[in-house]
């Protein structure tokens, strides 16, 4: 698997609008009353709950993104979202869990026959020990259960390559692993759609570019695509033999294929997102003018998708929204995404005008809600995650550390970056002593070390499994040589070129120190003199040993200058590299306190 940032992808290329905005429409069109002739459906009824059929019917549309394994409920900042009140303060709720998943997406279907459960990408990947240990099996398991109908297909969902996409696809034992139990693994009962991703020898998308949910007389159409960048952040061996298309181009030729069909009514299933101005779940990114509060690729992608598609269901950057934002000819449509982990699930209403076999856009209502922790479990979710956890226990609850407090990966510089980059050079020095420093992409930090107990190892255990949910990916510790000059290019590489929109910090190991002036602009930001190792100047002429996963030794994360690095030296995988370190450096009575994150000096 290879890490991966969901900070922003930085398009390529800015779309000329198909047309002029006739203007822009606010929040309140969409929730403007249905046409005169009609009345939404009551719950569970046709029409006018008369016998006979009505012109409209209320579809629920319910979907959710970026799962990624997340079966148990989530730890630490991961397993909470922050809710606005209406007195302007914050609280945080604890949330996510299938066994509550589970039960919400039941209760939210409860009375209403025309429903359908979509999904935006990146369901597996970047998965815990309990779904990761059996390359994600259990995930689709789950994921059966909650009666998804499709999904979309993710950058995560080509961390083992296409081959291994198609087996969850499609069931089959792991080539190398085998079957985990005496029942072959039977695949996903829904389909994933990937319409933008073309196999290179044949030119076609290699799974389905879209599927149909039929009910009765109402028929809506999927179409699946992510985001055009995913060679950029995921490893070379995940995508070779694919070739990535632009996605508004690849949705807009399958909503005319749909439409010659006589599929009139389409939601796209994008994996690609925004970043709303606040990161409570509730915030109103409409509260301005449509879509005014939201900002990232995904503006700019739904600016410019045909008008023929309805609403956008997205995701990648673990955001939480549910606004408009002007199709190209200026009328508001509905794009949502439901944060990350299961936290949050979102329930959109769909008026389907049978006449035209259109969605009735202005009458389109969306909101996310909380997937809170005081529901019942779903039994069938408790007993799925009990056998899968029987099998991982063994290997997951083994203690490899301590830590004396929580450890978070949050921030320009977090602590768990810090410790995870010190234990890279301590790993890197064993391998040659001349190493000098280690980088650690953020996006490949995936979780918080906590404190409190997960189970019953005791409070400030670190066990096998928690290290694998913080780096689930694989990757290879490598060392490689730079010279000064590229050393400091790779830093202002966080701060330009791909990334100078959405800027990805380089977490950075001890010795290393520089300023960030994010007063200043483009790689400016990154303040060339600053930059010292064990309080020395860079060299530009000298050659430093660099340890590095082989997702950052090959390019990735937009740091092309890191796959110009030369004597390359491969070595094990990373969350072995962790696991030494902290079997070294803590005991019981002397557990590891959390770095302090002082290394970059950041100017606002």
């Amino acid at each position: 698997m290879s890490a991966t940032s969901h900070q922003q992808h930085r398009r390529r290329r800015t779309y000329a609008l198909v047309a002029t905005a006739a203007g822009l429409a606010t929040a309140g069109a969409l929730a403007a009353a249905l046409p005169a002739t009609a009345s939404p459906a009551p719950s569970g009824k046709d029409g006018h709950g008369h016998g006979h059929t009505s012109r409209y019917q209320d579809v629920q549309l319910l979907s959710f993104n970026d799962l990624h394994g997340n079966l148990e409920p989530p730890s630490g900042s991961s397993g909470r979202v922050t809710e606005l009140q209406a007195d302007g303060t914050t609280k945080t709720i604890d949330a996510g869990g299938v066994e509550y998943l589970a039960t919400h997406l039941r209760q939210a279907r409860e009375g209403n026959k025309y429903s359908v459960t979509a999904a935006g990408g990146d369901m597996v990947g970047a998965s815990p020990l309990i779904s990761g240990l059996f390359h994600d099996e259990p995930t689709v398991e789950a994921l059966n259960k909650l009666k998804l109908d499709v999904t979309s297909v993710g950058n995560h969902e080509f961390d083992e390559g296409s081959k291994e996409l198609a087996r969850l696809q499609n069931g089959g034992c792991h080539p190398t692993d085998g079957c985990y139990s005496d029942k072959k693994f039977k695949g996903a009962d829904f389909p994933y759609l990937a319409a933008n991703v073309l196999s290179e020898k044949s030119g076609k998308p290699i799974l389905k570019p879209y599927w149909v949910w039929k009910k009765k007389d109402v028929k809506i159409g999927f179409i699946g695509v992510t985001l055009e960048g995913t060679p950029g952040v995921v490893s070379a061996e995940g995508v070779k033999g694919l070739k990535f298309k632009d996605e508004v181009e690849t949705i807009n030729k399958y909503a005319k294929e749909l439409q010659r069909q006589g599929v009139k009514s389409i939601v796209a299933l994008i994996h690609e997102g925004g970043f709303p101005a606040s990161t409570s779940y509730n915030y109103d990114c409409d509260s301005g003018s449509a879509g005014s509060g939201v900002s990232g690729p995904i503006v700019d992608i739904a600016k410019n998708i045909t008008p023929a598609v309805d609403a956008l269901v997205t995701g990648h950057t673990h955001n939480a929204y549910a606004c408009t934002i002007p199709d190209p000819s200026g009328k508001p449509r509905t794009v949502t995404s439901a944060s990350s982990f299961g936290r949050l699930y979102t329930d959109t209403t769909l008026t389907y005008d049978r006449r035209t076999g259109d969605i009735a856009r202005t009458s389109v209502k969306s909101a996310n809600h909380v997937v809170t922790r005081d529901v019942a479990k779903a039994p069938d979710m408790t007993a799925l995650i009990s056998k899968w956890n029987t099998l991982a226990a063994p290997i997951g609850n083994r203690p490899i550390g301590y830590i004396s407090a929580d450890i978070v990966k949050d921030g320009t510089e977090s602590p768990l970056g810090d410790l995870i980059a010190d234990a890279q050079l301590a790993y890197g020095k064993e391998l040659d002593p001349e190493t000098d420093l280690a980088l650690m992409n953020p996006g490949g930090i995936r979780a918080p070390l906590t404190y409190a107990a997960q189970g019953a190892e005791g409070d400030g255990v670190v066990t096998y499994a928690e290290g694998f949910t913080v780096q689930p990916f694989s990757n290879t510790v490598n060392l490689q040589d730079l010279t000064g000059a590229q050393l400091v290019q790779v830093l202002k590489e966080q701060v330009s070129g791909t990334n100078a929109a959405s800027p990805k910090i380089l977490q950075i190991s001890a010795g290393l120190t520089y300023t960030l002036d994010l007063t200043k602009s483009g790689a400016d930001r990154v303040v060339t003199d600053s930059i010292k190792l064990n309080g020395a100047p860079i060299d530009p002429a000298a050659t430093y040993r660099v340890a590095m996963n082989n997702f950052l030794a090959g390019g990735g994360d937009g740091f092309t200058t890191l796959g110009q690095g030369t004597n390359p030296l491969v070595g094990t995988d990373d969350l072995t590299v962790l696991q030494k370190y902290l079997t070294a450096n803590s005991t019981p009575t002397n557990p590891i306190a959390p770095p302090a994150a002082d290394r970059i000096t950041v100017v606002q």
